[in-house]
């Protein structure tokens, strides 16, 4: 399996973390590591778990932690999404495997399922049953995602940034258990 590399997705979401996060910090589909390492680097913040199902994608985010000096704040868990975690984080960070399935050309880390939106639906399910009490999710998505408004059902929904690409739109969004 391939790592996703960080693209104009990560970055966007990366802004966000250099901003906004603090505490304990949970990078979901952490992929080359870049969510959780900038996090890491932060001061407010005290410890990060990086969760991905590719073995390939936890070698590479610990070895970015090494190379940027902040192993110490980081572990790294073999999961399908939640399987594997205990609770609970202030923050989650996913950028979610948003497109939708091309079949056997797909990637894990890109591909959401056969509307792009099966992936980020489990992911939310569970998502405020690892949340700390006024903790809140930084998530990228795109518009080819499928996303809808009642699929954020159960969050309050704030817009960070959108960016348009040439051919989608990626939302940076913050939810937070309503």
């Amino acid at each position: 399996m391939e790592v996703y590399r960080p693209a104009e997705d990560s970055y966007l979401l990366a802004k966000y973390v250099e901003n906004l996060v603090h505490g304990r910090v949970l990078d979901m589909g952490t992929g080359s590591g870049i969510q959780g390492v900038t996090a890491a680097k932060k001061t407010e913040v005290t410890q990060v778990l990086a969760v991905d199902l590719n073995p390939a994608a936890l070698d590479s985010a610990e070895r970015m932690a090494g190379e940027e000096g902040v192993s110490d704040k980081m572990e790294f868990l073999l999961s399908d999404l939640y399987d594997r975690v205990s609770c609970c984080f202030d923050w989650i960070l996913f950028n979610t495997p948003y497109l939708p399935s091309e079949g056997e050309a797909d990637e894990i880390s890109w591909a959401g399922g056969p509307t792009g939106s099966e992936t980020i639906k489990r992911f939310l399910n569970d998502s405020p049953n690892f949340l700390s009490k006024g903790g809140s999710i930084l998530m990228i998505y795109s518009s080819l995602s499928n996303i809808k408004k009642e699929d954020l059902i159960g969050f309050e929904c704030k817009l960070l940034e959108e960016k348009t690409l040439f051919f989608e739109k990626l939302y940076c969004v913050r939810l937070s258990p309503s």
